[in-house]
């Protein structure tokens, strides 16, 4: 059964941030899961103040938005999802330098996807990617845990397992580029186009195949597993597990939108986003990401990633409009064009 998550909201305990000249609006694309991205805009409203009108998009729907919006942009600012589309808005002038003088307060690896973007995004939480898979139907079918990417390519697995578009998620695409880093350009291909035969479907969110898992539709998922607690908490039959033969992390990230009308409240939002308090709501909402500010209390159910076979993934390289542009394209061209 699941659990009522607006219980958990602690909004006594979030501080009131320092007055300034304030907007009493503004307009929010959410990236992050929505039951995090809807406790984050009541709390937000709660205790500052300021509307907060929101829409959720995945995040390679919502740099699509952005871009399109490039000449007047409706947008304020940007809350989550992977790092890469953060990186390229940046690139490409979509967001805005903002140095936040929360930022020594801040993990190394937020610090340094600020710095590495000039100061155009922020790191504000971490997450392994890894499979998800439902217990239930594993048994029943007598099928293994996959350990190892190679597992995933078993011909019992047909038909068994979810992945997001890469096209439209960031999650997906953070697949294609830690295979890359992983094997090599070329085999990480070949491997693409023979995991190609075993999905059963692409959804357009990055959330929607652990969803799938959890709830019957579908087996294995490849996801971050910082989704997968959430969806055991709430009772469904799910357990996650990162490959043992390595694996890629997202730095989920925060931008603030060249062009804001609403530019006040967005960095009222920004800083209240970096603080211990706010980040809390994460797990509050059984979001199990591990939050950027280094005083923000750990649930034990975040991932330890001391645990974890972590690449070197290189943020900068595959946050590049051009590199996600072509090998999102060479997904599209050599890999989803094939039959399942």
């Amino acid at each position: 059964m699941k659990k009522n998550l607006w219980l958990a909201a602690p909004f006594l305990l979030l501080p009131a941030l320092p007055a300034q000249a304030q907007s009493s609006e503004f307009n929010l694309i959410c990236s992050a899961q929505a039951a995090w991205c809807n406790m984050l805009a009541v709390t937000f409203e709660k205790s500052q103040g300021v509307k907060v009108n929101m829409t959720l998009k995945g995040s390679g729907e919502a740099i699509a938005q952005i871009m399109a919006e490039r000449a007047n942009p409706k947008t304020d600012l940007w809350f989550g999802g992977t790092g890469d589309p953060h990186l390229q808005a940046a690139e490409q002038g979509l967001s805005m330098e903002y140095k936040s003088p929360t930022l020594p307060k801040l993990h190394d690896w937020a610090q340094k996807q600020a710095q590495q973007s000039g100061y155009k995004t922020v790191g504000i939480y971490s997450g392994p990617l890894g499979f998800g898979y439902n217990t239930e139907l594993l048994a029943k079918k007598k099928l293994a845990v996959p350990k190892t990417w190679a597992d995933l390519l078993k011909p019992e697995y047909k038909g068994e397992i979810q992945s997001a578009n890469p096209a439209s998620s960031g999650t997906a695409y953070t697949m294609i580029a830690t295979l890359v880093q992983l094997m090599g350009e070329e085999p990480a291909y070949e491997y693409l186009k023979k995991l190609h035969g075993n999905i059963g479907a692409y959804t357009r969110s990055g959330t929607g195949p652990i969803k799938a898992v959890a709830r019957g539709e579908a087996t294995i998922s490849i996801s971050f597993v910082h989704d997968g607690p959430g969806e055991k908490a709430q009772g469904f039959p799910l357990e996650t597990i990162t490959p043992s033969d390595g694996t890629g992390a997202e730095i989920g990230s925060m931008s603030i939108i060249k062009g804001s009308r609403n530019l006040d409240a967005a960095k009222k939002f920004y800083e209240w986003a970096l603080t211990p308090s706010a980040q809390a709501l994460g797990a509050a909402t059984l979001q199990f990401q591990l939050p950027s500010n280094k005083e923000t209390k750990v649930d034990p159910r975040v991932p330890d990633f001391r645990k974890i076979k972590l690449i070197n993934y290189d943020y900068a390289k595959y946050g590049q409009t051009a590199e996600r542009r072509r090998l999102i394209q060479r997904w599209e061209k050599d890999v989803n064009s094939l039959p399942r």
